[in-house]
């Protein structure tokens, strides 16, 4: 299927999954789940239909791979059994020890901890900017740079880099340009047109969309870094299952109603709380007090489900406030039908330093909603009984 023939819903629906009409083939419009874990082949030298084990390559893991791949509009596509995965394996095939990443500072605390933590060990070394001004991102460069990695929005601040003006640092000194995109999807941001070089995604949240199936995914359209990656995902072998595989498959065929209905709510939820008076601040980038609303109408096409306010009061404030939700969900994780809520500072951004996380805006009443596809007006009745 042309990756420019049809709208996004199509591709969402269609690619990877086009009917076999091969003799002997059944037709099936869903791709099915194959759980064989080896293919037999007829000749010792030519494997059938290029499928050997499954570690290298499954049919419904295939399928997906190419369906994520034409949405980000890339030439190629790899999954993974999670997000981490996904960057792991993709840190081990491009970087060697002694390189460097510039990192933007208000990152997902699972991939601070990755970096920090793991890959420390083996002497990469990571430093942290402020990635809302490019000229920080450039001054942070050294020779051992190897690599550059956003997230726009942040998390769990929601702040936005100019994608273009990294880009254009990045292709300056030779850099790589990874771009988390989990927040927005393809659906609502395409880094790739706007000069990155490989999108990453934890699948497990809007792609999958319904808290059931962990995955993750790069997405890129540079021929050796995929080949190099490729290996890797064979070599280390942390694939997507066949049967997660086929649970991403169905989720992401809604993933452009969903994505509506996400941002139609979370708009709402936004403005409820930037009036009430026991919120001190909210931060959304749909909403004009967001400091980038211009960046985010300029580079998206939405502003996603996330978003992030900060209560009036102290730690325990928050956590009485969390408590006494009914709907939302007191969970990590987001981009699922239902809502959720979080604390940062004691759930997903534990792992980072306290003064770290003061440092770049992570306080102890920074709340962040995942928002879902319930009735809107139920989660705003939820969230005004807690408030009170």
């Amino acid at each position: 299927m042309s990756k420019n023939k049809y709208g996004f819903s199509t591709h969402a629906v269609h690619e990877g999954e086009e009917p076999d009409f091969r003799e002997g083939a059944t037709g099936d419009v869903v791709m099915p789940i194959h759980l064989s874990t080896t293919f037999a082949r007829r000749k010792v030298t030519e494997p059938t239909s290029g499928y050997e084990y499954t570690r290298s390559l499954n049919p419904t893991r295939k399928a997906l791979e190419t369906k994520l791949a034409s949405l980000e509009q890339a030439r190629f596509g790899l999954v993974f059994s999670s997000g981490l995965a996904a960057e792991t394996t993709l840190l081990l095939s491009l970087l060697k020890p002694g390189d460097h990443i510039v990192a933007f500072d208000d990152l997902y605390g699972g991939t601070k901890r990755l970096f920090n933590q793991v890959f420390s060990k083996y002497d990469y070394a990571v430093s942290y900017v402020d990635a809302t001004h490019a000229d920080e991102v450039e001054q942070a460069i050294t020779p051992s740079t190897k690599l550059i990695w956003i997230e726009s929005p942040s998390n769990p601040l929601l702040k936005l880099t100019d994608l273009k003006a990294i880009a254009a640092i990045s292709k300056k000194h030779g850099l790589i340009l990874v771009v988390d995109n989990t927040f927005l999807s393809p659906y609502f941001q395409k880094p790739l047109l706007l000069g990155a070089d490989i999108v990453v995604h934890s699948s497990t949240k809007y792609i999958g969309g319904h808290s059931d199936v962990l995955g993750g995914a790069v997405l890129l359209n540079n021929e050796a870094y995929y080949e190099k990656i490729q290996y890797h995902q064979n070599a280390v072998g942390a694939v997507l299952s066949p049967f997660d595989s086929y649970l991403t498959l169905r989720g992401v065929k809604t993933l452009a109603l969903r994505m509506e209905r996400h941002q139609l709510n979370a708009l709402k939820v936004a403005q409820f709380l930037e009036s009430h008076p026991r919120v001190k601040k909210v931060v959304y980038p749909g909403l004009k007090s967001h400091p980038q609303y211009e960046l985010a109408k300029e580079q998206t096409a939405g502003s996603g489900g996330v978003l992030s306010f900060e209560l009036e009061g102290t730690l325990t404030d928050a956590e009485t406030f969390l408590e006494r939700l009914r709907l939302f969900a007191l969970a990590e994780s987001l981009g699922g039908v239902e809502s959720l809520i979080e604390l940062p500072s004691l759930m997903t951004h534990a792992s980072v330093d306290k003064t770290v996380r003061e440092k770049i805006g992570i306080t102890d009443t920074l709340i962040r909603i995942s928002v879902g596809i319930e009735d809107v007006e139920d989660l705003l009745a939820d969230l005004s009984q807690a408030l009170a």
